[in-house]
């Protein structure tokens, strides 16, 4: 039995814990001028207190503030109740029966367990040789296969698969990122199928909708939405910033994400990890 104090060891396990590990953020600031689907409102911010406002007789005294945001807006997970298709969502359950002026008794953001996974970056840019994917650009299920053998991987069950598309560069530009005009890059539906085809836990990327758009149709058609949320039971992470990851060469990681237990609700903000040996 040691004989060391239980503090000490705890120390001791968070030096080596942090010795060894390099936690990458995969998540985009929130702010009111950040980009946002045409589909859901945007992030909005106020201080209502600030110092001064009220002090304390000891001399004290706090800000705090508000905020008004979808639960679809800045980088965000989609719940299975986000989708349905024909009145239905994942397993059939009828949406009709389940959702309500309090949100869903089924399927909803609060259901959603907290992942820790083994995660895989697919590099597209990377694998096509440019900064950034065209506009409209497609990502085909053998873009999939061709960027997961560049990177060394091999897509398995349970795993959390991230597509990197380089549009976070645009963050900062909402009209560039939103590209109403010229469409945005995305995966198609066979890249879907090919994703659940391997029973991946999760997937994400780094775009508005994790789709192919179209400047002719925009967000009038999300089929594999359809075809991973309804069909395959399979969460869709969005707004990722994936750049950093990208730049560190860094292709498998552990991906850690934790969704707010949100009663009833289609979607979360969260702050996704991904965390590497230093």
């Amino acid at each position: 039995m040691s004989t060391t104090p239980a503090p000490a060891r705890a120390d001791r396990l968070l030096e080596a814990v942090r010795a060894g590990i390099r936690v990458y953020d995969l998540a985009q600031p929130l702010h009111p001028r950040i980009p946002h689907s045409p589909n859901h409102p945007g992030f909005r911010f106020a201080l209502i207190r600030r110092h001064g406002d009220m002090v304390r007789a000891d001399g004290g005294s706090a800000a705090n503030d508000l905020l008004v945001t979808g639960g679809h807006t800045g980088t965000h997970v989609d719940a299975l109740a986000h989708v349905s298709h024909e009145g239905l969502l994942h397993g059939g359950v009828d949406a009709a029966r389940v959702q309500g002026a309090q949100g869903f008794s089924s399927l909803g953001v609060d259901t959603l367990e907290p992942v820790v996974a083994r995660g895989l970056l697919l590099d597209l840019p990377a694998l096509h040789g440019v900064d950034r994917l065209a506009p409209e650009q497609p990502i085909s299920a053998d873009d999939l296969e061709a960027a997961a053998a560049r990177a060394g991987v091999e897509v398995a069950s349970g795993d959390v698969v991230l597509l990197r598309t380089g549009w976070a560069q645009l963050w900062d530009e909402p009209h560039a990122f939103l590209s109403h005009e010229h469409g945005v890059p995305g995966p198609t539906e066979d890249a879907a199928r090919w994703l659940a085809d391997r029973s991946i836990r999760l997937t994400g990327s780094d775009t508005t909708a994790y789709e192919r758009i179209t400047a002719a149709l925009g967000h009038a058609l999300l089929p594999v939405h359809r075809l991973l949320l309804v069909e395959h039971g399979i969460p869709i992470v969005e707004m990722l910033n994936l750049e950093r990851l990208s730049a560190a060469r860094v292709a498998e990681f552990t991906f850690v994400l934790a969704p707010l237990p949100i009663v009833g609700g289609t979607g979360s903000p969260v702050r996704p990890l991904a965390v590497t040996s230093a």
